[in-house]
């Protein structure tokens, strides 16, 4: 490795509802391990990152949070010029929602029947009690996801995007079962094929069912729509039914990892010094 430098990528503010904090403590956490490495670090929020004239002195390496389009663009063109960069700036991308629903259905990822509406129509096929999610990015506010029980609030839940603009929205049956959250992190090489690291546990605030289920069917959902999605450094949502089947209902780039932030900045950093120490482009 001639060139040991890397930057790490904060996540915007405003992509980080209530989770400024964790956000910014797992990118540092993670930081401290690859220092540990060999690697030498720098941190930046997005907006520190050098425009076009400055191109030039972006390290070989990044590890990255960020999500608008116009710097994950940047990242993109940076990637084409031989940097290596995870999450990947396509993988980010293909975190929007109107995307990943596309992408999971040719993968074979196992998720509820999900369309993709045009919001200003006011209308789509109501099915039974759904969820309504903008199109485009994950929930950066209040009522960018909603419930609706019945047709008229399928419709105004729609409306209610439109009038702020957001063009596209995900219309996804509820599934009932127990809510879970994972997180992962991929396999260290390409003969890797499961997840390097893997952890889950039931969200707080619902009626438990414990529902018996294959936790290794589990990890393998996940890591099946995280390299559906072309990501590294993931973490998700997912609903296990009481027959144990399993649907998995939301896909994220590098989340916080606030439960269980100590093991996964090592398993990250891990993966970050195998990636940028292996000869070739990153897969």
């Amino acid at each position: 490795m001639s060139d040991p430098r890397c930057w790490g990528v904060y996540r915007e503010l405003a992509h980080s509802p209530g989770r400024e904090t964790d956000d910014a403590e797992i990118l540092r956490a993670t930081a401290q391990e690859l220092t540990a490495r060999g690697f030498q670090v720098e941190l930046k929020s997005p907006d520190e990152l050098p425009g076009a004239a400055e191109a030039a002195s972006a390290p070989p390496f990044l590890f990255v949070m960020c999500e608008r389009p116009p710097v994950v663009e940047k990242l993109a063109a940076w990637e084409r010029e031989g940097a290596r960069i995870v999450n990947r700036p396509a993988g980010i991308r293909n975190t929007d929602r109107e995307r990943t629903i596309a992408l999971f259905r040719r993968h074979g990822v196992p998720f509820p029947h999900s369309v993709l509406v045009e919001t200003a129509a006011g209308g789509a096929e109501f099915r039974g009690p759904c969820w309504i999610k903008r199109g485009d990015v994950h929930a950066t506010e209040e009522g960018d996801v909603s419930f609706a029980e019945e047709p008229g609030a399928l419709s105004s839940g729609l409306v209610r995007l439109a009038r702020r603009g957001i063009a596209r929205a995900v219309v996804q049956d509820h599934v009932a079962g127990d809510l879970i959250k994972f997180y992962g992190v991929s396999g260290l090489s390409d003969e890797e094929p499961g997840p390097s690291w893997f952890q889950w546990f039931y969200h707080r605030d619902q009626d438990l069912s414990n529902h018996a289920f294959d936790p290794a069917a589990l990890a393998a959902a996940a890591a099946r729509a995280a390299a559906a999605l072309s990501l590294d450094v993931y973490g998700g949502d997912a609903i296990v039914s009481a027959s144990g089947a399993i649907s998995v209902i939301d896909l994220n780039a590098w989340p916080s990892f606030a439960l269980f932030r100590a093991v996964a900045a090592s398993r990250i950093a891990a993966l970050l010094s195998a990636r940028f120490s292996r000869q070739g482009a990153l897969r």
